[in-house]
């Protein structure tokens, strides 16, 4: 199994995962959860976020949030066990406008949790073959509880051709793949060491451009 992460809307509900076959990890979920999270928030969206992921890397960014701008960090958030997950979301559609799930890289129940409460299901993939072939268990995922999916190209490099033939490969095989791809980057790094999305750390960077961009492209496929 490989790493989910899922968003979730009162009016049409969204999720974000990454389900890996070859256990390796590491496609940033957690990162792009966080940063989302900040850049929905400052658009003025109300935004909740859960971790489920016992490994706990968005609770630790929570931690240094608050660390550095107190209780109000901008969303509501809590760590729970996965089996609580669901009424804990039922509990917020009503008052907030986006739900994240930071859920655990290797726990298929988790991330069937994620999918069956969602609408559309976002895959974070590195452009390399081995992240391409890990995403068809994820897909297979959404096609089996029926929900729409959009591939993201995440830490890519610059100038990368084997990202574009990645993308010409995906998007043959039908599968949608997003327009906005999140390099790799420092500026990330630095940002989620402070506790802070790019967008309030570095604003004016390429970094905090395409975690922009990102956000209102999957704010507009919910939407659809």
């Amino acid at each position: 199994m490989g790493e989910i992460w899922a968003l979730l809307e009162r009016r049409s509900y969204g999720c974000v995962g990454h389900h890996d076959r070859t256990r390796k990890g590491g496609a940033g979920k957690t990162t792009l959860a966080t940063q989302l999270a900040v850049a929905w928030t400052r658009c003025g969206e109300r935004v909740a976020a859960l971790d489920i992921d016992p490994q706990g890397s968005f609770s630790a960014w929570v931690n240094l949030r608050r660390a550095r701008l107190g209780k109000a960090i901008g969303f509501d958030f809590a760590a729970l066990p996965g089996w609580r997950a669901t009424q804990w979301v039922d509990d917020r559609v009503g008052t907030a406008d986006l739900v994240l799930i930071d859920a655990p890289p290797h726990a298929e129940t988790e991330a069937r949790i994620a999918v069956r409460a969602a609408r559309l299901v976002v895959v974070p993939v590195q452009p390399s073959p081995l992240d391409v072939w890990a995403t068809v268990e994820t897909l297979k995922i959404v096609e089996d509880e029926r929900r729409r999916s959009l591939v993201v190209l995440n830490r890519v490099p610059p100038r990368s051709r084997l990202a574009e033939g990645i993308v010409a490969d995906l998007t043959n095989a039908g599968t949608p793949v997003a327009a906005t791809q999140v390099g790799n980057r420092v500026a990330f790094a630095h940002a989620m060491a402070l506790g802070l999305g790019v967008i309030e750390s570095t604003p004016v960077t390429p970094a905090a451009a395409e975690i922009s961009a990102l956000a209102d492209e999957i704010r507009g496929a919910l939407s659809d």
